[in-house]
């Protein structure tokens, strides 16, 4: 039996000080300070070593419309690549949003950059790039390192992608951040957050003319910490004006943290992992509820003249980082906490700033405590999913057993037909059959959910024993999914099994097989016997199709629309002939009296009525009028 593994937090404090201490945070944001400073390049890149920057300004924004201040725009694709591919919204939940401003901004810029990000990126001498911004900079690098990621899983590159944003906005909605979770995405993303900048938190505030007035001022700031003109820009928003919006801010990050209903619900949510600093330190979380709770109890202690003026001063964050940490340390050893648990805590709650503050410090360790993971590791996940694997194969095996004794009776119907025509007098066997299918798809069901839920590890869907064996109940179960499907009728009540009926597992699966192949080069070796399992694992429903179509040419009256089915049908034939050509099909299909069989030869049926017709038009016309049914 696993035993139970705690994940100590001292892992986010140690995360903290592993950053600090490498170059990431110092070089980024001295290209953040230089892209700042020339608004007019939608970015800059530098390489050092085999590490490329790419820093993106975040002046640009400063004309966008007041009116998209709180809008959200659904995201299926940036660039013309899809993004999320391993995720399907199911009935009922929202579809994947972001900001529409900064959406706006990364389109009108996506084209000057394409190229020249794809060339880096394919250059032999780069070994990781790391995408970085200030503020809307921030939100624009964020959009970036998306794409970036999207098409990089699409030609399976391997060049690691690291985003560090600077005080930037929240981006999108909770499907957003759920989104990004379930692609394994989130390790890309160090969001630093200072303990006072309203910035991060401005977009929890209703809209308002102050809120918008101060984003397009925050936005002019960013050329230069030094600007002979920041006093001017900063005196513009009185401390009246300063206090509203910092006690807007607050009431609504409270009314989050609390889960209390507003009259301007929070559209955005937090994802990736946030590194919070402060004067005491830093400290990383990637909780997105205890990233909320730590915003709201970090402003709490701010002022609201220090909340904006925060904005500015990563630069001194970043400089002051390692010395920070390092003092921390020192001090920890003259009060060692029991346990290394309760060490990494204490060295969150200095890191955090708040640590002066009885008030908040209860409150802090509750918010911390919450991200801390009880129970088995990823690795003991994955160990006991094995064990569980091997209590599921004789399921398997009864079933593959099932499909040689359905091919071998004398009906000839085959495997698929035989369990679609089983009808409420099937016998034991075809019960027990159909039991065993929902089994495995219920062990299947759950191995998704564990990798989607983070439980299990990284590369799970790339080990080849669960990339081939998933393939292989795909290919033995799904085309009794299919019967079942259509055995049942609910292709009239909801449609064709390929666009309403099938599971999301099978197109997980799909993309797990995809993958493998790509990153193998692995191709369809020639055949010298019929496959055991038909390759196409919805070759069945795209036989029910076909049928379809048939049945619809013998009514249909429309030229037009008979041309198109006519389309339908012969590229259809196409592929199912290259199938058995190849031999990527099974014995079933060809069957005697399979589904497949039978639709070829009405299919030759109707094409000779059809040349009949053709070339004695004058005898046919009730044929052409739609009135004669073969």
């Amino acid at each position: 039996m696993a035993t139970s593994e705690t994940s100590p937090f001292e892992s986010r404090e140690m995360l903290a000080t592993f950053l600090s201490s490498t170059p990431l945070l110092s070089n980024s944001w001295s290209l953040c300070t230089q892209a700042n400073a020339t608004p007019f390049r939608s970015f800059l890149a530098d390489r050092v070593a085999g590490v490329v920057y790419v820093a993106f300004s975040g002046v640009h924004m400063a004309g966008e419309s007041d009116s998209n201040w709180r809008n959200l725009t659904a995201l299926d694709s940036i660039g013309g690549v899809p993004l999320f591919s391993s995720r399907r919204t199911k009935e009922g939940e929202e579809p994947v949003m972001v900001h529409t401003g900064m959406l706006n901004l990364f389109s009108s810029l996506f084209n000057s950059f394409q190229n020249q990000i794809l060339e880096i990126v394919g250059s032999k001498d780069t070994k990781s790039v790391v995408i970085t911004g200030h503020s809307i900079g921030g939100a624009t690098a964020s959009l970036c390192t998306l794409w970036l990621l999207s098409y990089l899983q699409s030609i399976s590159s391997s060049v690691p992608i690291l985003c560090i944003t600077y005080g930037a906005p929240l981006l999108g909605n909770e499907s957003f951040s759920q989104a990004i979770f379930k692609e394994r995405w989130g390790g890309n993303f160090c969001h630093v957050v200072s303990k006072h900048d309203i910035m991060p938190r401005l977009l929890f505030a209703p809209i308002t003319p102050l809120t918008t007035q101060i984003s397009s001022l925050l936005q002019f700031w960013h050329f230069s910490m030094t600007s002979p003109d920041f006093g001017k820009i900063a005196v513009q928003i009185s401390d009246k004006e300063k206090a509203k919006l910092f006690t807007a801010v607050m009431d609504y990050l409270e009314a989050a943290t609390q889960d209390v209903e507003t009259s301007v619900p929070n559209l955005f949510h937090p994802f990736g992992n946030y590194f919070f600093v402060s004067e005491e330190g830093a400290v990383c979380v990637d909780s997105p509820s205890a990233i909320v709770k730590m915003m709201h109890l970090m402003l709490a202690a701010s002022s609201p003249t220090s909340s904006i003026e925060d904005h500015l001063k990563y630069g001194d964050y970043v400089n002051k980082m390692s010395s920070q940490i390092l003092n921390q340390r020192n001090s920890m050893q003259k009060n060692i906490p029991d346990s290394s648990y309760e060490a990494g805590l204490e060295l969150a709650i200095q890191s955090s700033g708040i640590a002066d503050q009885e008030s908040t410090i209860i409150s802090a360790k509750e918010c911390l405590n919450s991200t801390r993971r009880m129970g088995p590791s990823p690795t003991q996940n994955a160990a006991s999913l094995a064990v569980s694997l091997s209590k599921v194969v004789p399921y398997r095996a009864q079933i593959e057993w099932y499909k040689t004794w359905c091919d071998e009776q004398d009906d000839q119907m085959g495997y698929y037909d035989s369990f679609k025509s089983r009808g409420s007098s099937s016998s034991k066997r075809d019960m027990k059959v159909n039991i065993n299918r929902c089994k495995l798809a219920r062990f299947w069901d759950n191995v998704i959910g564990m990798l989607e839920r983070g439980e299990l590890p990284h590369d799970f869907d790339k080990r080849a024993k669960w990339v081939n064996t998933s393939h292989f109940y795909k290919l033995l179960v799904e085309p009794l999914d299919i019967a079942e499907y259509y055995g049942k009728g609910m292709d009239r009540s909801k449609g064709h099994y390929m666009q309403h009926g099938r599971e999301r597992r099978y197109e997980i699966f799909d993309r797990w097989w995809k993958d493998k192949r790509v990153m193998t080069g692995e191709e369809n070796k020639e055949r010298s016997k019929f496959a055991s399992l038909t390759q196409d694992s919805c070759f069945w429903a795209r036989v029910e199709e076909a049928r379809d179509w048939l049945n619809c040419v013998r009514r249909e009256i429309d030229t037009n629309k008979l041309a198109q089915l006519w389309d339908k049908i012969e590229n259809f034939e196409k592929y199912a002939m290259t199938l058995i050509k190849n031999k990527e099909v099974s014995s079933d299909v060809l069957a005697k009296n399979s589904s497949y069989s039978i639709w070829v030869k009405d299919l030759r049926e109707l094409k000779q009525l059809k040349a009949k017709v053709q070339r004695f038009p004058h005898q046919f016309t009730g044929f052409l009028d739609g009135e004669v049914v073969p």
